[in-house]
């Protein structure tokens, strides 16, 4: 066999399996597409009301510790001014 004929396969190899895999990763995005928006068309609970947090103080001693044990400092010295919903 010449040089050139297995250049020209393996890189003719090479990039028909790379069209292969993106064919492959384009079908399995039109699948996944398609369960989303069955998911999507359900009608959810959620209200548009953020709801309320019933132990606040509770919350912000968890947070104040975490944060605490996180960066190694003591609960007491940290000072949380606003808790929002992300």
């Amino acid at each position: 066999m010449q040089n050139w004929f297995v250049v020209v396969m393996g890189l003719g190899t090479v990039f028909v399996v790379l069209i292969l895999i993106i064919a492959l990763c384009y079908l399995l995005g039109l699948i996944c597409r398609a369960g989303a928006k069955e998911e999507q068309s359900k009608p959810s609970p959620v209200s548009d009301a953020p709801a309320a947090i019933p132990n606040r103080a509770e919350l912000a001693a968890a947070i104040a510790a975490a944060v605490a044990e996180y960066s190694g400092t003591d609960a007491s010295a940290i000072r949380i001014l606003s808790i929002k919903k992300l």
